[in-house]
């Protein structure tokens, strides 16, 4: 974290942490015209993310900063895609939160769980106008695919990046 910036905790979603998780979702996505039918504020985990996460292979990081949520990620199973990779999924952060380096932390943090959980390669959709999360995938390794990979049912979304996990 660089000088001048507030602290910022990552830990483990609970599910005390689930109504204000949702909220965030709720907010950030619609700021970038992803709102509607094909995106992720759609998916039923929405409102349980701690649930939603608690399976093999997955896990969902709340931000917390002065005590209070601002910001999470988590990975999961890619839907219908290689048993070897995971997705990147449900990456939001309020505006306050951004610009202070919680999102390069929890990106490691997730990208080591992943490796942990043995994926080979991370996956990941986003949306024409979040430029400063895909400045921080392709920081990270991410290379752009010309086309989704597996089910996921965000057929809103119009870039897709992809990882390989040494």
């Amino acid at each position: 974290m660089s000088e001048g910036t507030a602290a910022f905790g990552l830990r483990l979603a609970q599910p005390a942490d689930d109504g204000a998780i949702a909220s965030i979702i709720r907010s950030v996505m619609p700021s970038f015209g992803a709102c509607g039918p094909g995106f992720a504020i759609n998916d039923p985990e929405v409102d349980a993310m701690s649930s939603a996460y608690r399976r093999p292979r997955a896990a969902y990081f709340v931000v917390e900063q002065a005590g209070r949520i601002v910001g999470g990620g988590g990975i999961a199973p890619l839907e219908g895609g290689p048993f070897q990779t995971c997705e990147l999924r449900k990456m939001y952060f309020l505006p306050e939160a951004r610009g202070q380096g919680a999102g390069a932390s929890l990106l490691a943090r997730c990208l080591a769980v992943a490796r942990g959980f043995g994926y080979r390669s991370c996956y990941l959709e986003t949306l024409t106008g979040m430029d400063a999360a895909q400045k921080l995938y392709r920081r990270a390794g991410f290379k752009p695919l010309p086309a989704p990979l597996g089910a996921t049912g965000h057929h809103g979304c119009d870039r897709y990046f992809l990882l390989e996990l040494p």
